[in-house]
């Protein structure tokens, strides 16, 4: 048994989500923030069998899909009155992060 952390971008949820309950996977979701631009992420929770991990990195590959978001490099407020403000530049947002974890013991109540 293994349990797979997979950290997908907000915008992703929706899509994701449905395309594994349609493929028989169990979860749970979890809110989450990111660091870097410190937007929200959702976290999910499945615990799957060793053969299910491609199918569900499969779904999840298909569904989560790495975008551009333009941002500011310093926040506004970090910037002394009258200092150069940077233009903003273009950075990767979305996609999915995957942990797969072994699960010594699991139990259903």
């Amino acid at each position: 048994m293994k349990l797979v952390v997979c950290i997908v971008h907000n915008r992703d949820r929706g899509k994701i989500t449905d395309e594994l309950v349609k493929a028989g996977f169990k979860f749970t979701v979890i809110a989450s923030t990111g660091g870097f631009l410190r937007e929200g992420n959702t976290t999910l929770l499945v615990g799957v069998n060793e053969d299910e991990i491609e199918t569900l990195s499969s779904v999840v590959s298909a569904n989560c899909k790495s975008r551009e978001q333009v941002v500011n490099v310093m926040p506004f407020e970090a910037g002394a009155p009258g200092a150069f403000i940077p233009s903003p530049v273009k950075v990767p947002v979305g996609g999915a992060v995957i942990f797969v974890v072994n699960v010594e013991r699991f139990e259903r109540f």
